[in-house]
């Protein structure tokens, strides 16, 4: 059983025990659970059963557990103007989330 989730204006196709890595849900400690009610879309693995709906399906949902967080890599920003002798160097990590996947229930 696979799904299409929404969240945090980003899409993921999961099915049970994957993890997947979110933007940082700071309002969560870990070894909370989660529930994804924004289901975009449902379906078997050979794709015979399919449930889409608009603009979510509305029966399904994903039950998530939060296994932790953590820092992405650091990736180097850097802003630069000819002919002006300028430019600035800045570093960013973004921080996540992991996710494990326990159950889709439509």
């Amino acid at each position: 059983m696979y799904a299409v989730v929404s969240t945090q204006w980003h899409q993921y196709i999961v099915s049970e025990w994957d993890e997947i890595t979110v933007d940082l849900m700071s309002d969560l400690s870990e070894w909370d659970e989660v529930i994804l009610d924004s289901v975009l879309c449902v379906f078997d693995e050979d794709a015979s059963t399919v449930s889409v709906w608009t603009p979510v399906v509305s029966w399904a949902s994903v039950k998530a557990k939060l296994i932790r967080h953590q820092l992405w890599d650091k990736v180097r920003v850097m802003k630069f103007q000819s002919k002006k002798r300028y430019q600035k160097v800045t570093w960013f990590r973004a921080k996540q989330s992991v996710l494990q996947i326990e159950k889709i229930s439509s």
